[in-house]
């Protein structure tokens, strides 16, 4: 799949949800979160934009599949946890599932990472294996720094819903998260182009070395 293609589907959702929040929810559906006495209920436009953000991200899962035939580990485990956690925030109108939703998932992806490293396993290469060809140590460097970086979002996230206001938060999984991602993606070039297992330059140097018993002939 094209780069932006793939960003344009996974980041898609993300978009979505912080868009329906700063409108202050969609206007035909307010009369399902009026409030007893009439007035709108204060989470109106964040329940809005979870359904919302439920909604598109199964879309951008369908979209994915369609398009490559697979779905993705990464996105496909945060799906389920957008869903689970929507549900339960419309179910029980409680804003902090979805709040805690990005803590538990990257929470999880660090155990994931960091855990398998501890039993000698680097758990990213089975995930991109077929994406980079990197030998024995890149891959634990690179699952090593992976798993780090997913506590430090996992405590980021914490630290910004429980003191900023909703709207911050919002805006901040697109404005802040999304774009420190791809800068610690990007971030990792050097060691993915350090690491990596050039078996085609291996035989090419191979062939290019001169044979002792021809050149005697």
């Amino acid at each position: 799949m094209k780069p932006w293609l793939k960003l344009a589907i996974e980041a898609g959702p993300l978009v979505v949800f912080f868009v329906v929040n700063g409108r202050g929810g969609l206007p035909e559906l307010r009369d399902l979160w009026l409030a007893g006495d009439g007035t709108l209920g204060s989470q109106q436009s964040l329940f809005e934009a979870t359904g919302a953000f439920m909604v598109v991200t199964v879309l951008a899962l369908f979209a994915g599949w369609f398009l490559e035939r697979r779905l993705p580990t990464l996105p496909l485990v945060s799906g389920l946890f957008i869903i689970v956690f929507g549900g339960l925030t419309l179910a029980l109108a409680d804003e902090t599932f979805i709040k805690l939703k990005p803590t538990l998932v990257n929470s999880l992806f660090a155990v994931l990472l960091l855990g398998g490293l501890a039993f000698k396993r680097a758990l990213l290469k089975p995930l991109f294996g077929s994406a980079f060809q990197l030998n024995d140590d890149g891959w634990r460097t690179l699952t090593l720094r992976w798993g780090i970086f997913f506590v430090f979002l996992a405590i980021l996230n914490e630290v910004v819903w429980r003191s900023f206001s909703t709207d911050f938060w919002v805006a901040f999984k697109l404005f802040g998260v999304l774009p420190l991602t791809v800068l610690f993606a990007a971030s990792q070039t050097p060691l993915i182009l350090r690491k990596q297992t050039d078996t085609a330059t291996d035989a090419a140097a191979a062939d290019g070395q001169s044979d002792p018993v021809a050149d005697q002939k």
